[in-house]
């Protein structure tokens, strides 16, 4: 994949550079910013009572054999639990390594509490690109965007959960989005690599599993993000948007 600087600006300047970075690090940690709701924004993540130690621990599980709402909170690991829990503490962190403009330049996309109600994207063709922002270490690249690829979101078999794929590219996320509230989905996958043919199960592999957040920011316009993803990144963002 060809890495590339995504500095040409989508419409008007929505962040305020610095001063948004410093305002949005002074937000309560799980609490909304900008006017959201303190239930959609904080995400509490638990596992049920009688959950099997094999899904409470991280066992492989099949994310699409989930009928109910929240399903999800049955099978996420713990270490992918944790993950969600610190999305925002996640965010501020990868914000604040980045330039002014290259936040600017893309919008409501990289605004972490610019949400809007309908979260799931319906199912259909799609265009989606990775963002990845901040650097674990210290050191390396802060941002790096990546080109468009294909990707799908189809429904499962009437049972409330839709899957998201990514077709194309040597990265390719795999997983279940589940809803979760009015303005979020959780997503639940594995990342299937280079010429793999089949995907692993969420859960098989703790580097290859992958656990975020589904959101709605434009009429028709996603994003997936990704909190403290296992290797390069402090935050991913995939932008989703439809073909036609």
């Amino acid at each position: 994949m060809i890495r590339s600087a995504a500095r040409a600006a989508e419409g008007p300047m929505r962040p305020g550079g610095r001063a948004w970075i410093a305002g949005v690090a002074t937000c309560t940690l799980l609490a909304g910013c900008g006017g959201a709701s303190s239930t959609d924004s904080a995400l509490r993540v638990e596992t049920p009572r009688g959950a099997s130690a094999e899904r409470a621990g991280g066992g492989a599980v099949d994310t699409r054999s989930a009928p109910r709402r929240s399903a999800w909170r049955s099978l996420v690991t713990t270490a992918d639990r944790t993950r969600l829990r610190e999305w925002r503490t996640a965010w501020v962190s990868a914000l604040a390594q980045l330039k002014p403009g290259e936040i600017a330049a893309q919008g409501d996309l990289l605004a972490p509490d610019r949400v809007l109600e309908d979260p799931i994207p319906p199912a259909g063709s799609y265009r989606c690109r990775t963002f990845k922002l901040g650097a674990p270490s210290g050191s390396g690249l802060r941002f790096v965007a990546y080109g468009w690829f294909p990707c799908r979101i189809s429904t499962g078999a009437g049972d409330g959960v839709s899957d998201f794929v990514k077709d194309a590219g040597s990265q390719r996320p795999v997983g279940s989005i589940y809803a979760e509230s009015n303005s979020r989905g959780i997503f639940l996958g594995s990342m299937q690599l280079a010429d793999e043919r089949h995907p692993m199960r969420y859960g098989t592999d703790h580097n290859r599993d992958m656990a975020g957040l589904v959101e709605r920011i434009g009429a028709r316009r996603w994003r997936l993000v990704l909190p403290y993803p296992r290797f390069e990144s402090t935050l991913d963002v995939i932008e989703i948007v439809p073909v036609d």
